[in-house]
């Protein structure tokens, strides 16, 4: 994989990244064989950001969607200044938004303000509708259309993923987990394509309801046997902050197909008021007082209880870690001495020193990097540390078949020889 540089030579994309494990520098042979044994682990997992959804997929990160609805929605965008909402040309923290607008609402509304509390909710109605618009993917996707998915090279990164992942499990291991923040389906139509199955916390035939005991089962094979159980034949799927075909029915949540809410959704996008009925969490701090409800809640119990593990790795691809609550249960989870966390950041630069330059990463991130843990491995270099490199870095299971024929080879030639008969005698 080579780019070409501005002064006509060709250069290696990798020749930018930076790596460090704790307090010290590792090469990328080095971090290649960290993940080797890290998904060799018990419990292994996955932690996605709208950055893994980016690129051919058409998703769009915060900055992305705020950058949209400026060019989109000039008359709101300009409400906003006017009112103070936001500073002209600054990009603002959306979460910060949301709350302040969530809060001047109820306060518009205590106080009777019914013209300024409409023009309000319609401007909030905009982000939203600008949120949902960047985690919509490619339109052809939402046709229902099996085919599409499987023959779209745009998912070929997210399959490469799912693939790896769960062939390296051994037997006895459990499924890997892949959680996400995005609303997006990218991760079940890669897995559709390839035939994997999802445990994602709904079952049913007819009508798919959440029962989260499902995350507690698995499939096997019941015919292998020895080498032939190794891998797995599913993975779970954790959606932290809900997503774009859950819906709410009476006292249920259900899950629905995505041929029957296209039209749902392109009616929400169109209309001038308006509100999409699914549990999406918006990027607002009140989120955290939704997450009690029955859904999210269970699935950031499964969240915590999974970095609870013993021997588990998390490694985290597309997420810029400004989400303060998910920030704060992988902090405390580090107080596990045996999980590992690997973190691909591609705003950490290098510097000419050779250090990491964190000076464009959240404060969190600069949190963890002072601690200088063993546990926790930082990637950083622009391209060189974004989803598709990532999952490149990703041995094949084809590696795990060599690396066993050695040391079975190993541990033959290491046998004592067999006495003869007449020795015995």
């Amino acid at each position: 994989m080579t780019d070409e540089s501005s002064d006509g030579g060709s250069k290696t994309i990798l020749d930018s990244i930076i790596i460090f494990r704790g307090g010290s520098a590792i090469s990328n042979d080095e971090l290649k064989a960290h993940l080797a044994s890290l998904l060799r682990l018990e419990n292994v997992g996955v932690l996605l950001g709208s950055g893994s959804s980016r690129g051919d997929l058409g998703g769009k990160t915060i900055s992305d969607i705020w950058k949209e609805f400026v060019a989109k929605k000039k008359e709101s965008y300009k409400w906003l200044i006017d009112e103070s909402f936001v500073k002209k040309d600054e990009t603002p923290n959306l979460e910060d938004l949301f709350d302040v607008l969530e809060i001047a609402a109820k306060e518009w509304d205590r106080q009777g303000r019914s013209r300024r509390l409409k023009k309000l909710k319609s401007i909030t109605n905009d982000l939203k509708k600008a949120v949902i618009s960047g985690t919509l993917l490619r339109e052809e996707f939402w046709s229902g259309d099996r085919s599409v998915w499987v023959e779209h090279g745009a998912l070929e990164n997210h399959r490469r993923l799912l693939q790896r992942l769960v062939s390296a499990r051994q037997a006895g291991q459990s499924a890997p987990w892949i959680f996400t923040t995005n609303y997006d389906l990218s991760i079940e139509w890669a897995a559709e394509s390839i035939g994997l199955r999802i445990t994602n916390g709904f079952e049913g035939l007819h009508q798919r309801i959440f029962a989260p005991h499902s995350f507690d089962l698995g499939y096997h094979n019941l015919l292998a046997r020895g080498e032939a159980r190794f891998g797995a034949y599913n993975f779970n799927l954790v959606k932290l902050h809900g997503s774009l075909n859950w819906r709410k029915k009476e006292q249920d949540y259900i899950e629905v197909p995505v041929g029957m809410i296209w039209r749902e959704i392109e009616t929400f996008l169109k209309s001038t008021d308006g509100n999409l009925d699914c549990p999406i969490v918006f990027p607002t701090a009140a989120k955290y007082i939704q997450t009690v409800g029955f859904v999210l809640g269970e699935l950031l119990r499964r969240f915590t209880d999974f970095l609870s593990r013993p021997q588990a790795c998390l490694i985290c691809s597309g997420y810029s870690f400004l989400d303060a609550h998910l920030n704060q249960i992988i902090l405390r989870a580090l107080q596990n001495p045996t999980l590992q966390l690997v973190i691909y950041l591609p705003e950490a630069k290098k510097k000419d020193s050779g250090e990491l330059d964190l000076d464009k990463c959240s404060a969190w991130v600069k949190k963890i990097r002072a601690l200088e843990s063993a546990q926790v491995t930082i990637i950083g270099g622009g391209e060189a540390a974004h989803f598709e490199r990532f999952v490149r870095m990703l041995p094949d299971p084809a590696i795990y078949d060599d690396q066993a024929l050695r040391i079975r080879k190993t541990l033959k030639e290491l046998e004592p020889p067999k006495a003869c008969e007449d020795v015995k005698q």
